[in-house]
């Protein structure tokens, strides 16, 4: 499958660049010495590609790179037929279009000639140099692959590690993939969907951090097409069908062209069709697709207050949907992306998503770290130094090193402490498969990078490592809260821990890390970091024995599905039964961690320990009343679904719910507000085991892109 099929923004990348033809050069190579005069025109391609980028580039290292790739693998073929030289170009032409600097085209011509051919890796640096040498190196042990169960794991944790030295190994082995998926099809299918599952679970995940949309956005789509094939060719389909969707988005192009031209910035604008991968998810998420769905616009401006100046005149002009506009240009992804996200409507009611942006962002946010040409050159080399004021750049070193990036160094740290293959294998998917970051402010003026999902316990880890193991607790926002609270991007956090006096008295209490602690931690660090402190202190893993104690009798509130106990340790058994009741503002259900508060008429109320009123209550210094889960399973739950709006859209919905078997027993449905709906109901389950079920059930239907439990402010009279 050809770059240009997978991805429909390929021809505007290469735009007034014929690609290069690596058949007609395969042929070339094949006629050997005798038409050797013809061969410098596939590195003079490549050489032309990069000067484009580094007009001052001295190419006499891609030359003689060449040369020696070429002799080197002369007589090899690629199972495609083609010889075995035209894979070495085609992934330094990636690399090349991307912006990639000398050395690191240097060492993609030669990327396999120590693994597959007679040249060795002295010969290599003493031809090249010790940083051609080895970048060689690096990829050469990735290429060893063999894809079984015992080789991956070593494999990728040596690339890894490769990586943290030099991130331009990973630039190597990413293009490398690139081409090898591009000609995948030469390959027996069980191999090709083995060789896509790695690339969707590991590869794609490291370009996305690395910044390298455009080889992320072709990878997806080459793996889409191998792994779901059907779903592949109906978006394939509704790509072909909506051929109109151009001529929509040329005419709201036109629009921002010309208000922006009355309000004298200059702006390019530009139509960015979404590749196949984007267009699936839209349709899964809204439904009938309308033709502003089918690309975004981009604006590229000179300067960074432009990007406001643009920003303004369109919300003036048009009429903004508030809910799409992100900032992430005071605010950068931790993989340097910056941007600014918004949606207009016209006067027609065609949403248009919008990207502004200067031109060098524009070219990180397309190549990421291979934007920033060579991060290791210093002013004794003679070479470039990097931009100075590379976008993500941050004082407290989380990305002020764009060689090592905040999630790499965290990963880096995590690995050595894994010896095992297996548990290595394990995090390292699971680490990689969550796909956002979130930035925590530090009550000493800080900031942690964590995973989105992060709580205070992987907070914890992240900034004292091996010192969280007293952590007491934490304050979020300046509200006290607990160690599993979930964090969210922009909070403030402070981690307590206990003083160094009281530490002895810390242990000997037996408290530290539990159990429970993993239930809270999502990042590898953590969990691997509490998993060794109840490895080395099993006394300390198993709660203590209590006095056992007589609960009191409850009247449970059937009504509201509850059947706990009140465990009160002083209280006298012969008193009258007490009232218990669900909270309406967070409706807990079994196996939710609750805590109970007594309120007027001798009531108690239960709520999740996350609950915004708990934190209330506790500030108003309301003592908490331990509560237990009963054995009862049945109970009420309040959801709230987000979605587009679309016809039968409710119908859908409560089909969803009844095929989950739930009852609802109250239903709201909110006017849609800029194209948004939002539904609210109460549902009665037989099980309580069964709410994530319902709830992904619900997350399925076409046009609802999120599903939440209720969680609100509640009178704590």
């Amino acid at each position: 499958m050809s770059a240009e099929a997978a991805n429909p923004g390929a021809h505007s990348r290469r735009r007034g660049r014929s690609r290069i033809d690596l058949r007609r050069l395969g042929r070339a190579a094949l006629l050997g010495p005798a038409a050797r005069h013809r061969l410098p025109d596939a590195i003079g391609h490549v050489a032309d590609v990069h000067r484009a980028h580094h007009p001052d580039a001295d190419l006499a290292p891609l030359h003689r790179a060449y040369v020696l790739a070429e002799s080197s693998h002369r007589g090899q073929f690629r199972k495609s037929g083609e010889p075995y030289i035209t894979h070495p170009l085609a992934v330094t032409l990636i690399l090349a279009e991307l912006g990639a600097e000398t050395t690191t085209l240097t060492a993609s011509l030669l990327h396999d000639t120590v693994e597959d051919t007679d040249v060795t890796l002295e010969q290599v640096e003493r031809e090249f140099g010790a940083e051609v040498a080895y970048l060689v190196d690096g990829v050469t042990k990735l290429e060893k692959v063999d894809y079984g169960a015992a080789a991956e794991p070593e494999t990728f944790r040596k690339m890894l590690v490769a990586t943290g030295d030099d991130v331009r190994v990973m630039s190597i082995k990413l293009a490398d993939r690139l081409h090898n998926m591009r000609t995948l099809g030469v390959m027996r299918p069980e191999k090709q969907v083995r060789i896509a599952k790695v690339t969707l679970d590991v590869l794609i995940p490291l370009a996305e951090r690395l910044g390298v949309q455009a080889l992320k956005t072709e990878l997806e789509d080459l793996v889409f097409a191998i792994l779901h094939p059907a779903e592949y060719e109906r978006t394939r389909a509704l790509i072909a069908e909506n051929s109109t969707a151009r001529a929509v988005l040329d005419s709201v192009a036109e629009r921002f062209r010309a208000v922006l031209r009355d309000s004298g910035i200059a702006a390019e604008v530009h139509i960015r069709p979404r590749h196949f991968v984007s267009v699936h998810r839209v349709a899964g998420k809204r439904g009938e697709l309308r033709g502003t769905d089918f690309g975004r616009l981009l604006v590229l401006v000179g300067e960074d207050a432009d990007c406001y100046g643009v920003l303004g005149e369109l919300h003036t002009c048009f009429t903004p949907v508030v809910s799409e506009f992100k900032d992430f240009i005071a605010a950068p992804k931790f993989n340097l992306y910056q941007s600014l996200h918004t949606a207009v409507a016209g006067p027609d009611g065609a949403v248009a998503e919008v990207l502004i942006r200067t031109h060098q962002m524009h070219r990180v946010a397309e190549a990421g770290v291979i934007a920033l040409g060579n991060p290791y050159a210093t002013a004794e080399t003679g070479a470039a130094d990097p931009d100075p004021a590379a976008p993500g750049e941050t004082a407290d070193g989380e990305r002020a090193d764009p060689t090592r990036p905040g999630w790499l160094s965290r990963l880096l740290a995590w690995q050595e402490a894994t010896p095992d293959s297996d548990a290595f294998w394990t995090s390292l998917r699971a680490d990689l498969a969550q796909d956002r970051e979130i930035a925590v402010f530090r009550a000493d003026g800080g900031t942690l990078g964590l995973p989105a999902g992060a709580t205070c316990v992987d907070a914890a880890y992240a900034q004292y490592g091996q010192r969280a193991h007293s952590c007491i607790g934490a304050r979020v926002n300046g509200r006290l809260a607990a160690l599993g609270t979930v964090l969210k991007d922009g909070d403030t956090v402070q981690l307590l821990l206990a003083d160094e006096g009281a530490r002895g008295a810390f242990r000997e209490t037996g408290s530290g890390p539990s159990p429970d602690w993993l239930d809270h931690a999502r990042t590898p660090a953590a969990r691997i970091a509490i998993g060794a402190w109840l490895d080395s202190h099993p006394e300390d893993a198993a709660p203590p024995a209590a006095a056992p104690r007589r609960p009191l009798p409850v009247a449970p509130d059937r009504a509201e599905g509850t059947n706990a106990l009140i465990d009160l340790p002083d209280a006298d058994p012969a008193a009258e039964p007490v009232t218990v009741r669900l909270a309406g503002c967070c409706t807990p259900v079994p196996p939710d961690a609750v805590t109970g508060f007594p309120v007027r008429g001798g009531v108690v109320t239960v709520h999740r320990q996350e609950c915004p009123a708990v934190s209330r209550m506790r500030s108003l210094d309301r003592q908490p009343v331990p509560v237990r889960w009963g054995e009862a399973t049945d109970c009420r739950v309040t959801l709230v679904a987000e979605s587009f709006g679309r016809s039968r859209l409710l119908a859908d919905l409560t089909e969803a719910i009844a095929a989950e078997g739930a009852a609802i027993v109250s239903a709201t449905v909110e006017p849609p507000s800029e194209q948004r709906v939002r539904h609210t109901y109460t549902l009665s389950l037989p099980d309580a085991a069964r709410l994530p079920s319902l709830m992904r059930a619900m997350r399925g239907v076409a046009g609802v892109y999120d599903v939440s439990r209720t969680q609100h402010p509640a009178a704590t009279a």
